[in-house]
Parts: C-alpha cells; sequence; structure tokens
C-alpha cells in the first residue's frame, strides 16, 4: 500500500513536505522568457526567433544534444546582475516547492572563456544565495569543472576561483561524461581537496560503472551525482552503501536524455531497496520540464512510491547534504513534524 488515497493525496504530501534539492545547475534553471529577456538586454542575438523555437528545441536524444543547446543559451549570462536574476527566479520556484537548502552547481568555464569574470558569475550568484536566506533557503555553491576540457583548464579555474573560495563549498565535475573519465581530473581535485573543498562528481549517467569506481577510488568524492549505473556491478553498490554516500538522482533528467525510456523502468526504487541514499533533484529544470517537486510527483507516479519511500528521499536530500550535523537535525526534525501532522 502507498498510504495515499489517490495520486493528487500524494502530490499533495510531496508539495508540503520540506525538502534540499542537492543537484541543479544554476544555467539549467534558465527559462526560455529569461533567455529573451537577458539577450535583449545584453545585445545578444539568438539563434531561435521565439520562445516557442526554443521549447521545440528541447527534443533531446542524448546528453550531448541537450549539451549544444546548453552551452548556446549560457551566451546570454553576461553581468552579475544576470547571474543574481537566473539564481533569484530559481530560488523563487524552490521556495514554492518546500525546498529549505539547495547545493548549487556552476559552470563557470562556460562562461570565463566568452571573456565573462569570475567575480560577476560567483558575485551575481553569492548574492541570490545571501538574500535567500532571509526568506529561510539555506545554501552551499559548488563549482563544476567541464570534463569535456582538458585538466589544465580545471587547474586554470580553480586558479581564477582562489579569491572567491570563502563563497564556494565544493567542487565537481559535468558535462560530456563518456570519453572523459573522472581519473583524467585526479590533481585538479586532489589539490581542491587539500583547499578544504568537498568533491562530487557526475558519474554512471551515460558512462560505465567503472567510471564510479574511478569517482570514488580516485576523486575519492563525498557524494555521487546520478549514478544509475553503478546497479550494474553488484560490488559497487556495496561498496557506496558501505562508505554512505549519497547519489543524487534525477528523474525527469534521465528520461529527457534517454537515460531511461520510461519512468516507469527507473531506478530510483531499486536503489532504496539495496540500501543506497538516494535523492531526487531537477537537474536542469528548465530543459527537462520540471523543478523538484514535479520530480518527486513524476517518479512517485511512475513508480507508485509509498508514503515511507517519499519520506526517505526527503530525509536523505538532508543527511546527504554538507549541512552540519546539528542543521540537519533541524530539518529532519520538520520533517517528522509535518508528517505526524499531515
Amino acid at each position: 500500500m502507498t498510504g495515499f488515497a489517490s495520486r493528487e493525496a500524494r502530490a499533495a504530501f510531496i508539495a508540503g513536505l520540506p525538502k534540499a534539492e542537492l543537484h541543479l545547475h544554476i544555467e539549467g534553471s534558465l527559462e526560455p522568457e529569461m533567455m529573451f529577456s537577458l539577450a535583449q538586454r545584453n545585445g545578444v542575438s539568438l539563434v531561435f526567433e521565439s520562445v516557442e523555437a526554443i521549447r521545440a528545441a528541447y527534443d533531446f536524444s542524448n546528453l550531448q544534444d541537450f549539451l549544444d543547446i546548453y552551452y548556446q543559451g549560457m551566451a546570454v549570462l553576461q553581468a552579475e546582475q544576470d547571474f543574481f536574476d537566473l539564481t533569484t527566479a530559481y530560488l523563487d520556484r524552490a521556495a514554492t516547492d518546500g525546498v529549505r537548502h539547495v547545493e548549487i552547481f556552476f559552470d563557470p568555464q562556460g562562461h570565463t572563456a566568452r571573456g565573462v569574470p569570475m567575480a560577476n558569475v560567483v558575485g551575481g550568484i553569492a548574492r541570490a544565495l545571501t538574500e535567500a536566506e532571509e526568506r529561510g533557503i539555506t545554501s552551499q555553491l559548488i563549482m563544476c569543472f567541464l570534463r569535456h576540457l582538458p585538466e589544465a583548464d580545471a587547474e586554470a579555474t580553480l586558479d581564477a576561483a582562489l579569491p572567491f573560495l570563502s563563497l564556494i563549498h565544493g567542487v565537481g565535475l559535468d558535462s560530456s561524461e563518456v570519453g572523459h573519465p573522472p581519473e583524467k581530473f585526479a590533481r585538479v581535485f586532489a589539490r581542491a581537496r587539500s583547499l578544504g573543498l568537498k568533491i562530487v562528481a557526475h558519474a554512471g549517467e551515460e558512462g560505465p560503472p567503472d567510471y564510479v569506481w574511478q569517482a570514488l577510488d580516485v576523486l575519492q568524492v563525498d557524494r555521487i551525482d546520478h549514478g544509475n549505473r553503478a546497479l550494474e556491478d553488484a560490488a559497487l553498490v556495496q561498496r557506496i552503501v558501505s562508505d554512505g554516500l549519497t547519489l543524487t538522482v534525477c528523474p525527469l533528467s534521465n528520461l529527457k536524455l534517454c537515460v531511461v525510456d520510461d519512468l516507469a523502468q527507473h531506478p530510483l526504487r531499486r536503489m532504496l531497496a539495496a540500501g543506497l541514499r538516494a535523492t531526487v533533484n531537477s537537474d536542469d529544470p528548465a530543459y527537462f520540464g520540471g523543478y523538484v517537486n514535479a520530480n518527486f510527483v513524476a517518479v512517485a507516479d511512475a513508480l507508485n512510491l509509498t508514503r515511507d519511500e517519499i519520506i526517505t528521499l526527503a530525509r536523505n536530500s538532508f543527511t546527504g547534504s554538507f549541512l552540519p550535523p546539528a542543521e540537519q537535525a533541524v530539518h529532519l526534525a520538520a520533517i517528522d513534524s509535518f508528517v505526524a501532522t499531515y
């Protein structure tokens, strides 16, 4: 039994449940309407003639198809105010979804390569995150390296970020996975770790289980982003469970990028059954059709998730965060209070 009288009742429960989001690319929250607005503000010409044309282009067959459009959209982000507006718009949506804490990815190489100063990127995002704390949403910022670029480029990016490390909590690895194994970035991640930064990496989205092993053994990650294909290796699953690592799973992204053909085949329930600390996240919501609650509802409907499974996913989102244990405990108590009174 799911513990709900209807799908509508389950959706209402999800809507009110306190939660954290741990896998969100801020550039991937750039809605077509804002893309057009910023293009006009900054005098940027777009290849798309309308909002409708952009949305029609969001028909991807794989990760690279998405990335080609994703990097085009970045061109409108230039001034610090652009990054502030983008981040504020995401945080407003997150607040309506009951999100209490966010750990946001950003891709500085996609901006600095266009001549946008690192200060504009970090400054705008950080200012929005600071203002959101006044509305009750805490946050941490994770700088990602683009894995299709050389490690030397990642090293230069880390150099450029040094003046802003008080605003950055971790480093990650994203972009085209296949053909770009985590071990390619062993040195820059070791350096980041020595600077006291948390370590995360996209692994096992399209790449093989071996990439997840490399994330664990070479990069020494504190958390795994995606991790779907880890289920193909029983020893790997056991390793992740024994290490107590969290997976930041993105159901609608997996569907949109054809990682799964049908959400009814999504491995989320199998992850939970195997003892993996799975979470639900939106990845690039403007491109994949939904923010965090939409991801919860879609996968809950497809897999007919139970009340207890949904609660576990919400609890995992806080225990898998980089918040101090005392702050995690406050959020877990809020979940317990909501569940007790719902």
